[in-house]
């Protein structure tokens, strides 16, 4: 039997290849990862500013976040040997996270860097390999699941390196099949990434109007307040315990977690994006008992209290749970349930995540290769409370954007949905793109030529 049929590969058209091969043919450059060892940038190196450091926990939904991630400045950049990624050029993660895909799209610097943990793909010949085809064969599940096999995926070790990602697979259609596969799934790709700036948007009103009423005090009605100790008459100092409380999540062995979206979804840490709010990408999913009181339903607001230093530190942030069907979800350790008591639910939740909350509580996080924040010290936190008349009303305008950006996120997921059913009969030949006639996506539409200057008109 062909390989190719023995794979599932159903189109005669298309060729079964490697990575070593396609870059002894001249169609790769050499995949290339990140420095190792002491010439690896640490977080003492981070700035504000400056290239792009890129790690495996930056590549989300299929993009990097580059709001997120670390940045070194420009002179220790130019001090590396390699693990320099161009636009263009597609990402894999292949250490510890194993399977993370992207492509490079950035505009303030002519290159990033990338972790140990990242390797870039840079096709040599355009007209022999799509990048955008590539990145859409690396999601596909062949492809993933000969990578997690490789990788030794399960363990806490997983990772394959440079040399062993030239054995990996690589299912090549001709050049124009390539594109029109790239159309399809980019056609999804753009309307996931709109909603994606839409979510951004509409977050970024909420935490603008919180930090306006309740971190600058400029509230309805502060003209009129009388102030006492930086607090508005009217508002008290509590502790965060009189207003809420607190469960823990269930322990779980690595046996517990199961590759079935029929089994309980389980909240990890994984669950939470750095800058804090739900990471849809992170859910797993749970065989093994728990209690009542820790499952969580949509609109419940959670937060990590475990993290790996060394991986995403989101220890501390919060998020709300979406919609994860009639059951709900089990937190695991890593998560505690925020119960609100006498609070406005959506204030607390705003002030968990835009007041800065998340980076202060952090701070009585301990331990060596493993953040933990005992959950007793978040109760015993005090912090300043508004009445609750203003706490609703912030609530009233709040609530709609967040449910908003919510529904705009169970969009995207039903999008992802239908482009991981359709990407695997693209990638196989079964649904066959001959004959169709592709209106490619804005994203691959190629840039407007300028207008030829006008002849200069004689008087």
């Amino acid at each position: 039997m062909d390989k190719r049929e023995a794979i599932g590969v159903r189109d005669a058209s298309f060729e079964l290849t490697t990575v070593g091969d396609l870059v002894k043919r001249g169609v790769l450059e050499r995949p290339i990862d990140g420095n190792h060892g002491e010439i690896h940038p640490k977080s003492a190196d981070f700035v504000s500013e400056g290239v792009p450091f890129v790690m495996a926990s930056d590549l989300k939904n299929g993009r990097v976040d580059y709001d997120q991630c670390a940045f070194i400045t420009e002179r220790q950049a130019e001090s590396l040997r390699k693990g320099f990624a161009k636009n263009g050029d597609v990402l894999l993660t292949h250490k510890a996270t194993i399977g993370e895909t992207a492509i490079v799209a950035y505009d303030r610097h002519p290159y990033i860097m990338l972790t140990p943990q990242v390797t870039y793909y840079r096709v040599k010949n355009k007209a022999a390999l799509s990048n955008r085809y590539l990145k859409a064969y690396f999601d596909s599940s062949l492809f993933q699941q000969t990578l997690q096999m490789l990788a030794g995926s399960g363990s806490t070790r997983a990772y394959l390196g440079i040399t062993e990602q030239h054995r990996l697979p690589v299912i090549l259609p001709p050049p124009d099949k390539q594109e029109k596969i790239a159309a399809i799934l980019g056609t999804i790709d753009d309307l996931i990434a709109n909603n994606q700036r839409r979510i951004a948007l509409l977050e970024s009103m909420a935490e603008e109007i919180y930090r306006e009423w309740f971190v600058r005090m400029r509230f309805p009605g502060c003209e009129a307040a009388t102030f006492s100790k930086g607090i508005p008459e009217g508002w008290e100092v509590v502790k965060l315990g009189q207003h809420c409380g607190i469960v823990k999540g269930k322990s779980y062995a690595s046996d517990d977690l199961v590759d079935d979206p029929t089994a309980m979804p389980f909240v990890t840490l994984k669950s939470f994006n750095r800058g804090g709010g739900y990471r849809a990408g992170g859910l797993k999913h749970y065989k093994g008992e728990f209690k009542s009181e820790q499952l969580v339903k949509q609109g419940d607001i959670v937060m990590a209290v475990t993290d790996m230093t060394q991986d995403r530190v989101v220890v501390g942030r919060a998020a709300r749970v979406p919609d994860l069907g009639e059951r709900g979800a089990v937190i695991s350790l890593d998560v505690i349930k925020l119960e609100p008591k006498k609070i406005d639910p959506t204030y607390l939740y705003l002030f968990l995540r835009f007041s800065g909350f998340a980076s202060h509580i952090k701070e009585f996080a301990n331990g060596a290769n493993v953040l933990h924040l005992k959950p007793d010290l978040i109760l015993a936190q005090s912090v300043a409370m508004p009445p609750r008349a203003l706490q609703d009303r912030v609530s009233l305008i709040a609530e709609p954007m967040l449910q908003q950006a919510e529904q705009l996120a169970q969009s995207s997921r039903r999008l992802s949905d239908m482009r991981d059913a359709l990407l695997p009969r693209l990638i196989s030949g079964k649904l066959r793109v001959d004959a169709l006639d592709i209106q490619f996506p804005p994203s691959m539409q190629p840039p407007p030529a300028e207008a030829a200057p006008r002849e200069a008109i004689a008087p």
